[in-house]
């Protein structure tokens, strides 16, 4: 089974996708879920999705890490075509993953208890993003 996911972000931010990947797995057996974020400024991530300051500390995290370009602190970024957010970006997108795998029991992630699956949106406007699924049965 391959299928597209589009999300509609809107801006910065964790978008919490477990939902609708799970959805897709509907009639699926055991096997291997592999997802891809087809766009180079945002990530995807498996995170606690209980507590929200996890995610209100890793976006702090990312901005202390690569601040827009417009910040002192950058003047050395030379990509700024699409704005003081776009280079940042794909720094952040650099340092999370773009692709996961997931193992599948019975059409079922086998995520921890507290896990989900976040598209982490890098971009400050909104954007439509697409997550290639593919999932390869054993």
């Amino acid at each position: 089974m391959i299928d597209l996911l589009q999300i509609e972000t809107q801006g910065v931010g964790f978008y919490e996708i477990t939902n609708a990947v799970s959805g897709v797995l509907a009639g699926c057996g055991d096997g291997v879920l592999t997802l891809l974020i087809r766009h180079t400024s945002a990530s995807l991530l498996i995170q606690e999705n209980a507590d929200p300051d996890v995610r209100t500390d890793l976006l702090a995290w990312l901005d202390r890490l690569a601040p827009p370009a417009d910040s002192p602190d950058m003047s050395w970024i030379t990509h700024r075509l699409e704005g003081p957010d776009d280079m940042p970006a794909h720094i952040k997108a650099s340092v999370l993953p773009s692709s996961l795998q997931v193992p599948v029991r019975a059409g079922r992630m086998l995520l921890g208890r507290w896990q989900g699956i976040y598209l982490v949106e890098h971009r400050t406007h909104a954007h439509r993003r697409e997550v290639a699924l593919a999932f390869l049965s054993t």
